[in-house]
């Protein structure tokens, strides 16, 4: 795995006259786990698609390895993401619906089989989607950010609808991506498992940065939760 440096620059998105998403950097290093924190409508969804190439920003420029998302020779092989965990053809397999995903990105079939094994679904692969339980769901979203062994994860809520095993799992994925060389962006609400994950915190409210510091120092002694609360107090949720 060749390592990624991810370099977000200014990104800014307004919608007439409310900037949804204000003048937001930081860096994303290799061997690296950052969480994405920040309340509900502080612009992370906004900002993730913005990274992808998915929303037009306003202003600003996010590079991956010094390239944008849209110039990347084969984008899949480079950032995998899992931005929703509802897009899946219901009446489609697990197993072809991946073989989509692969066809659409340029990639080989061969890895579906070993990707479906890394997320746990190698017994369901062959069901309709649409019997999947939401965990199921999110593990299959994961399996398509994969598939083409990417060096950067972009993750907005990753651990939804997952049990405490695979919370667990997760964890895991996460720590052997890294320790591989892969940088990965976490964004979660749940902040007791995400201060096990991460090693660095970006904290965005109102469309704006609060923090980009290692986990150690923004807690300063106290929990995750603690002084996440403490950083966006008076902000409503």
């Amino acid at each position: 795995m060749t390592n990624v440096e991810v370099e977000v620059r200014g990104l800014t998105k307004t919608y007439g006259n409310r900037a949804v998403v204000a003048d937001v950097s930081f860096n994303l290093s290799p061997g690296t786990v950052t969480g994405f924190l920040g309340p509900n409508g502080a612009g992370k969804s906004t900002t993730l698609r913005m990274m992808l190439g998915l929303v037009e920003p306003t202003a600003g420029v996010t590079l991956f390895g010094g390239r944008a998302y849209r110039d990347l020779a084969s984008p899949a092989r480079t950032v995998g993401a899992v931005l929703e965990s509802g897009d899946f053809h219901p009446r489609r397999s697990g197993y072809n619906h991946l073989r989509v995903i692969a066809a659409l990105a340029g990639l080989d079939e061969h890895p579906i089989g070993g990707v479906l094994a890394t997320v746990g679904l190698t017994k369901a692969a062959h069901r309709q989607v649409r019997t999947y339980s939401l965990g199921m769901r999110q593990r299959l979203g994961l399996a398509a950010a994969l598939l083409g062994n990417p060096q950067v994860l972009l993750l907005d809520e990753p651990a939804n609808g997952l049990d405490p095993a695979g919370v667990a799992w997760l964890r895991s994925l996460l720590q052997d991506f890294t320790a591989n060389g892969g940088t990965a962006l976490v964004s979660s609400h749940l902040l007791a498992e995400l201060s096990q994950s991460v090693d660095r915190v970006v904290v965005i409210s109102e469309g704006r940065l609060l923090a980009d510091t290692d986990l150690k120092s923004l807690q300063d002694g106290r929990s995750l939760e603690e002084a996440y609360l403490a950083l966006t107090s008076g902000v409503t949720a």
